[in-house]
């Protein structure tokens, strides 16, 4: 028999193992999910995690890594300040959504008008939709004590219908011969997102992903508001004592992660998916949270989990080329990773000790 035995602080020894540990759990439980499916566990794996980088396609699927990346990270670095803090916003796939709707807008509207300003007015609009789309959770829950978690979520499907709203209806290409979807950003060259450096993968996302690490990391780490951050998130009341006003830090935090979140999906827009259409949503938001949570809300973390889950993507999307495996596998193989981080998450909060009986 054994008892769980509470910690008087966190493990930093368990802090840094869990993620390892959760790791090589997905893999084994994903390997014998594959060999359920009928195919050789070791070379699903091996697909996966090595080929993109090393495998015979690795001169193409090693620039995706960034592209992959750099929404996650983005995404990430808002959701864990958040998290941090105690709020939680689960509905950042919305707001990436919108952020993706009202930058485009700017390009749609100045076409085809050319100049420099395009590009900044669009990312500006991006970030401005996921913020006011976070927001509204922000807002419910300080005038009426809505559940941010809730609101936020259903906000998603309801973004989901405005996309394709936009897709079939006043976004609508006028030139797309009766196709739903948007003009393509990327043949609009005032809007596009371009490769920076040819044969990297690198656009102006995975730079606004890299800037986002270091200044979150400054926020929580060099900034007062970081301070209120963390105290909100572990001492609620004594946070009121320190001079943190709840109402505030929930709205801050929500319209942040919400900016963030619309500016990775205004960078996907212009960049690798290059028009709005009804399936603009590809699940990045809630991938995210298994970013934000593996990297153990730390930007260093975040950045290191968000290559570790594009290498997944990328390796998923092989996996299923070249070994026929379904869908639903790969994404319950990512799924497995959150599933295990959150179970050996205990060690760090417990000790597991031999239960001594009388």
């Amino acid at each position: 028999m054994i008892q769980l035995v509470p910690r008087q602080s966190a493990s930093s020894f368990w802090q840094i193992a869990t993620p390892l540990m959760a790791v090589l759990a997905t893999m084994v439980a994903g390997g014998l999910l594959f060999a359920a499916l009928g195919h050789d566990p070791l070379a699903a794996i091996r697909t996966i995690f090595w080929d993109p980088l090393f495998g015979p396609a690795a001169s193409y699927s090693r620039p995706q890594l960034l592209v992959k990346a750099a929404p996650l990270i983005l995404i990430a670095s808002g959701l864990a300040i958040g998290f941090r803090a105690g709020i939680w916003n689960i509905g950042a796939e919305g707001q990436y959504i919108i952020g993706g709707i009202t930058g485009a807008a700017v390009a749609l509207a100045a076409y085809p008008a050319e100049g420099m300003w395009i590009f900044p007015a669009m990312v500006v609009a991006g970030a401005a939709g996921g913020w006011a789309w976070g927001m509204i959770p922000a807002l419910l829950r300080n005038w009426f004590g809505a559940s941010e978690i809730l609101v936020s979520l259903m906000l998603v499907y309801v973004a989901q219908r405005v996309a394709a709203w936009m897709a079939f209806g006043p976004m609508k290409n006028p030139e797309g011969f009766g196709f739903p979807g948007s003009r393509n950003l990327q043949q609009y060259p005032a809007a596009a997102n371009p490769e920076l450096i040819a044969g990297t993968g690198a656009h102006w996302g995975v730079v606004a992903a890299a800037v986002a690490v270091l200044a979150t990391w400054f926020l929580m780490s060099r900034h007062i508001r970081g301070f209120h951050i963390r105290a909100a998130g572990t001492a609620p009341r004594a946070a009121r004592f320190a001079g943190v006003r709840p109402q505030a830090l929930v709205a801050f935090c929500l319209g942040l992660s919400g900016a963030l979140a619309g500016m990775a999906g205004l960078f996907e827009v212009a960049g690798p998916a290059g028009q709005i259409t009804d399936k603009l949503g590809v699940g990045y938001g809630f991938t995210a949270i298994i970013v934000a949570f593996l990297g153990r809300l730390h930007p260093v973390g975040i950045l290191l989990a968000g290559l570790l889950l594009a290498l997944t993507y990328i390796g998923g999307e092989l996996a299923q080329l070249t070994m026929q495996l379904p869908a639903a596998s790969v994404q319950v193989f990512q799924g497995m990773l959150l599933f295990f981080l959150l179970g050996f998450d205990l060690l760090t909060r417990f000790q597991i000790r031999r239960r001594v009986t009388a």
